[in-house]
């Protein structure tokens, strides 16, 4: 028996203190959306009409250049939203969202949304917070990109990721190494020797899409001071 939108959001992280009778008013809004692998949830200058919650699957958040080149901003996972700052800002998207796998969402629709919030503080607050950590990850994204040379860039990346794993020193990369060099706004043959070198520093182990960090000390320093020695 498939779960209704309510028990759904009740595992959504934005969502969980929220009071049932507030959960339900949210889940009165909400539609389920089914996306293929490489299908696009949004494009930059769509016009914004709400958010996504992403249920199962993963979706990729970047930007075009004019020659068309791909800079990968963010992977967003389970339980994150997606598109939620347009819809407060009241702009249209300001980049392209798309599946890298069949991913399961919850749409929010933006007027309905953003009426309820201005009757509940507490949701609002909620949303704040989110909005705050985004700010945080996109100031050191625009750090990274213009005074870190690559190593200084993946060691930043791993060390984010196992910040959220059981394994403390482990790190599984579920995305390729193309979309990987795009995330850390490089090619993949640069990243290659990239990795390489850290490999020879032993400050990494690659064993195929598996990377162990056998010095976090050492890449904590080196995604602080921005260059290997």
């Amino acid at each position: 028996m498939s779960r209704s939108l309510y028990e759904i959001l009740q595992e959504i992280p934005m969502f969980t203190s929220l009071k049932p009778e507030k959960l339900v008013k949210i889940a009165a809004l909400a539609r389920s959306c089914n996306f293929m692998k490489q299908q696009i949830v949004f494009s930059e200058g769509d016009s914004s009409e709400g958010f996504h919650l992403i249920i199962e699957g993963k979706i990729k958040v970047y930007k075009l250049s004019g020659d068309g080149k791909e800079q990968i901003l963010h992977f967003f996972g389970p339980g994150e939203p997606v598109g939620e700052v347009p819809v407060f800002e009241g702009s249209d998207y300001p980049a392209f969202a798309e599946a890298v796998m069949p991913t399961n969402t919850v749409f929010i629709p933006k007027k309905e949304f953003i009426e309820l919030i201005r009757t509940d503080s507490q949701i609002a607050l909620e949303l704040l917070a989110i909005l705050s950590r985004r700010l945080h990850y996109f100031t050191v994204l625009i750090d990274d990109l213009s005074l870190k040379e690559v190593p200084a860039r993946l060691a930043r990346y791993l060390l984010t990721m196992i910040s959220t794993s059981d394994d403390n020193k482990r790190v599984d990369l579920e995305i390729s190494k193309t979309q990987l060099a795009a995330l850390l706004g490089t090619v993949p043959e640069t990243l290659s020797r990239a990795m390489a070198k850290m490999a020879a520093m032993d400050l990494i182990e690659i064993t195929g899409s598996q990377i162990r960090l056998l010095d976090p000390v050492r890449l904590e320093a080196l995604a602080w001071s921005g260059r290997l020695t």
